[in-house]
């Protein structure tokens, strides 16, 4: 480490780690349900909100992790204040550890009426089903994380990295506050939900996972300059495209007509920041003379903008053009696209950020060794092709759900066309254990004895 208070990233990458595990454990609950039967004591409902909020939180922890690593060598200077860190990270992993065990230990209605949610209701909406009172304990732990950065930076050097990640971290911490807008018309509330998960999922959180992929692309070629460059484009064309990409969340809930063609346009749109992404890795290796040792950081970070580019760019366009999700919306095709999507864009740069420093926070310079770079190659391919076939799975099942279900006259009952997509779940279900095997894997490796080599 350059400087003492990059150590504060390492609790963060350690929880995100763990929460990932158990949240794709949950997934394979949810994947047995949908075939089998339910576990005691876990319904349905509860592993699937445990599935998707632990989604959201353990990339968080990962988002932070990477800044806290990110920015005191980028800013050349130690981070404005570690213990504000350290005292943000244990009330970041109190609430998310308080809301998983109210999830499976009460009645979600119980727990909304023990936290007070009939004063002020913000829970019951995907994605935003935690308490109130979470809710801002999670606002101030962004405020408190993205002054932090601020501060750090604006007493340090400049970049075109450290400037994007704090937009992309103040960005995603003030439309956090559409988090507590729950109106009562239903309409009016979907609208506004998206103000948040649209501009999180496809905007803010964009601007952080490029500005963690330029700074592992430069440290593995060592050329700032070209890298600059290319992110100018990207974030510019980021940029322009998010914002009225919320669009395609728009089509059927109530909305003017008018955002059946400003979704359609600009979900076309909104393949060229992942298409840049993948020129720009490819431009900047090619490019330049690289000698990095450490090849699963490699294969991680060149990877990542060729998956993001199939799962978040071209599944999420042809799945999101009107005429398209007409039919297509609320259907299998929707799960397919968003577990792709999370994996490649935000999954995958998380786990290139963790390979990359994890080593260095322990104190073994830049590369594993031997047998461990093998694991962790592993587990890259185990994950990697896992989820691509699980997300084929569920997209053929959604083609047939949407054949059986909607684009014919006479549709057949709801059970009938859960029962015609049993083998699809049962493929999906054995990707997913795969998949586990992978994380398993993948983290087993940080166990692994390391040798040490000389930094760049």
């Amino acid at each position: 480490m350059l400087y003492p208070s990059q150590a504060v990233a390492k609790p963060y990458f350690i929880t995100a780690i763990a929460l990932f595990a158990v949240q794709v454990l949950f997934g394979l609950i949810i994947g047995i349900q949908y075939v089998m039967i339910n576990i005691p004591f876990i319904t349905f409902a509860t592993a699937k909100l445990i599935h998707t909020n632990l989604l959201i939180i353990w990339l968080l922890f990962g988002f932070m992790g990477a800044a806290y690593y990110i920015i005191p060598e980028e800013s050349e200077q130690e981070l404005y204040n570690s213990k504000l860190a350290v005292l943000l990270f244990w009330v970041f992993l109190a609430l998310t550890i308080i809301t998983t065990l109210g999830y499976l230990l009460l009645p979600y209605a119980t727990f909304a009426k023990i936290t007070g949610n009939q004063f002020f209701p913000t829970m019951g909406r995907e994605y935003l089903e935690q308490p109130t009172i979470i809710k801002l304990g999670l606002f101030a732990v962004l405020c408190g994380f993205s002054y932090n950065i601020a501060m750090t930076i604006l007493h340090g050097r400049k970049t075109m990295i450290n400037l994007l990640l704090l937009v992309g971290i103040v960005g995603s911490t003030i439309v956090f506050v559409f988090a507590f807008y729950n109106p009562s018309n239903l309409v009016l509330a979907k609208y506004y939900r998206w103000w948040l998960l649209h501009f999180w999922l496809e905007g803010t959180w964009e601007l952080i996972m490029e500005a963690i992929l330029a700074y592992i692309i430069f440290k593995i070629t060592g050329d700032r300059a070209i890298v600059e460059k290319w992110l100018y484009i990207i974030v510019a064309v980021t940029l322009t495209t998010s914002v009225l990409g919320i669009g395609h969340h728009y089509y059927w809930i109530g909305v003017p007509e008018y955002w059946q063609w400003v979704g359609t346009i600009f979900s076309v749109f909104e393949l060229l920041p992942f298409f840049f992404m993948v020129l720009f890795v490819f431009n900047v290796v090619n490019c330049t003379k690289c000698q990095y040792s450490n090849n699963a950081v490699k294969l991680w970070a060149l990877s990542t903008p060729i998956m993001a580019f199939l799962g978040a760019g071209v599944l999420g366009f042809l799945h999101t053009l009107a005429p398209v999700n007409y039919y297509s919306h609320g259907t299998q095709i929707t799960s397919a696209h968003a577990h792709l999507a999370f994996y490649s864009t935000y999954v995958m740069i998380v786990l290139t950020m963790v390979s990359y420093a994890m080593p260095i926070l322990r104190d073994h310079k830049v590369i594993n060794h031997g047998i461990s770079q093998k694991l962790e190659i592993l587990a890259f391919w185990l994950m990697t092709v896992s989820m691509s076939l699980m997300a084929l799975f569920i997209a053929i099942a959604g083609i047939m759900q949407i054949y059986v279900q909607r684009a014919t006259e006479i549709a057949l009952p709801f059970i009938e066309i859960q029962n015609s997509m049993v083998v699809m779940f049962w493929l999906r279900e054995i990707g997913g254990v795969v998949f586990f095997i992978g994380v398993i894997i993948y983290i087993t490796n940080f166990f692994m004895v390391k040798k040490k080599y000389g930094t760049r």
